[in-house]
């Protein structure tokens, strides 16, 4: 690849980078400060999906995997500039490193999930994960933010970034330990206000939510490996030059 090549490259990632976060930290801002300014919630459906408050947003994954693009592409902007990009570096950036793990521990997986459930769900019963009361409360285009882009741009990222997996064990184990904490505390938030975060839960019995968690659990561990899988698939050639060069 020659310089103009590299630079022209260089340039197309950091573009990526940019509107990535430029539509998830505004995804984060309107939905923190705008639609409480521009909609009254009348029903008690919409004060509960749609509430006031970080603490109160904080229930759904969705908002969760929002804010971990948003720190993703923050990083990989800052690692763009201040850091490199390179296949092999002689001295791996510490923020490299961090931007690296997070993408294959949480920013890939979660995205992944938090879109293919909604949407399956959706496609199910919409009532079951966003009601039609939500339509003149939610706008459609940040439906899609939250639950369409954040797949797009994981997946634009996998493609056009170069990165090394971390040893399997490590991303599994951050991955996990992510996903019990969020399963932690929806029982938490079921506790103290006698209602399931979302509606599925509510029409599901014990053996069935049972059922249900440990087949997402599943099935976010295996967006990890298909993630690794597809990484180590398109950047071959580069992984084995980076091995190569640390013996």
């Amino acid at each position: 690849m020659t310089k103009v090549e590299l630079y022209k490259s260089r340039v197309f990632i950091t573009i990526i980078h940019l509107s990535a976060l430029g539509q998830f930290a505004y995804g984060l801002y309107y939905n923190k400060f705008e639609i409480q300014r521009s909609y009254k919630l009348e029903t008690s459906i919409s004060r509960r999906l749609v509430p006031d408050g970080f603490e109160q947003k904080a229930k759904f994954l969705s908002y969760w995997s929002l804010i971990i693009q948003s720190i993703y592409f923050t990083i990989s902007l800052i690692n763009d500039f201040v850091g490199t990009n390179e296949v092999a570096p002689k001295h791996t950036p510490a923020i490299r490193k961090i931007k690296d793990y997070l993408m294959a521990t949480l920013a890939f997986p979660v995205a992944l999930n938090v879109g293919i459930t909604f949407w399956s769900l959706y496609a199910i019963d919409r009532e079951l994960v966003f009601p039609r009361v939500l339509d003149a409360v939610f706008p459609n285009w940040l439906n899609h933010v939250v639950h369409t882009n954040i797949m797009v741009f994981a997946i634009l990222e996998l493609f056009t970034s170069f990165r090394e997996y971390p040893k399997r064990s490590k991303g599994i184990v951050g991955l996990t330990i992510f996903l019990i904490t969020y399963l932690v505390w929806i029982h938490i938030v079921k506790y103290y206000s006698g209602i399931w975060v979302y509606p599925v839960l509510e029409v599901l019995e014990l053996p069935q939510r049972i059922v249900f968690f440990v087949a997402v659990l599943a099935f976010t561990l295996f967006l990890y490996i298909l993630g690794e899988f597809v990484n180590n698939t398109v950047w071959n050639k580069e992984l084995k030059l980076a091995q190569r060069k640390q013996k």
